[in-house]
């Protein structure tokens, strides 16, 4: 069976008009991860990442980290994170997210959580896709991945948050309000291990940040 490592990208910009670029520290926490995959004789038949910008990135800094061909990255549009902005805006009559994510960090985040929700029921107009659009084109993602694969292969697999949660949401046959509840739980370069073979796929760990959990990386750990 095939060994999936699911990852979310490394710190972004959150608060930024430019969401979609890493941080300095999401570039380090990303090559640390590559060097866990390294000390770990973890070696990748095949990466996939989202076309969003720190998907990419942060693919490109575990592979280098690594020792592998930081280009060798097959691109696959189903891993794209939602569009959040788009979500919350809808949800709150045309509101400004980033001035809002400015002002009050926590109350953002609560009025995100309702837009979610009110999302994932089809209770929102005006918005990019619907939720059921989102979880199929994931879980098509996941089977691109999979494909003409072997016993004993990994594979990395770079998303987001949203799209992880979903993915995880599905294949532990949760509804939707667990999705959220996991996508809002997912550290940056978190990783899930997924098992596939035999035509399915099942979680073998959720989250985990073991190239994190060290005393002098603790502050390392970040949610956005």
């Amino acid at each position: 069976m095939a060994l999936v490592y699911f990852v979310r990208h490394a710190q972004a910009s959150f608060g930024s008009r430019n969401y979609d670029q890493l941080s300095e520290l999401g570039r380090q926490q990303a090559r640390w991860l590559g060097e866990w995959f390294a000390a770990h004789d973890v070696r990748f038949r095949r990466v996939l990442a989202g076309t969003l910008v720190r998907q990419q990135d942060t693919a490109r800094e575990i592979l280098a980290a690594t020792g592998a061909d930081a280009d060798a990255i097959e691109t696959h549009a189903g891993l794209d994170e939602y569009q959040g902005e788009a979500i919350w805006a809808a949800h709150t009559s045309g509101g400004d997210p980033i001035a809002a994510q400015r002002a009050d960090y926590k109350a953002y985040w609560r009025t995100f959580r309702d837009a979610m929700e009110a999302w994932s029921e089809d209770r929102l107009t005006g918005v990019p896709e619907s939720w059921g659009d989102f979880g199929a084109r994931v879980r098509d993602a996941l089977q691109t991945a999979t494909r003409d694969t072997a016993r004993e292969d990994a594979l990395l697999v770079v998303s987001s948050g949203g799209a992880i949660g979903r993915a995880i949401a599905d294949i532990v046959g949760s509804p939707s309000k667990v999705a959220i509840e996991f996508n809002l739980q997912f550290r940056n370069t978190g990783f899930c291990e997924l098992i596939s073979g035999g035509g399915a796929m099942r979680m073998l760990s959720f989250n985990a940040i073991p190239h994190l959990m060290r005393p002098d990386r603790r502050k390392a750990i970040t949610f956005a």
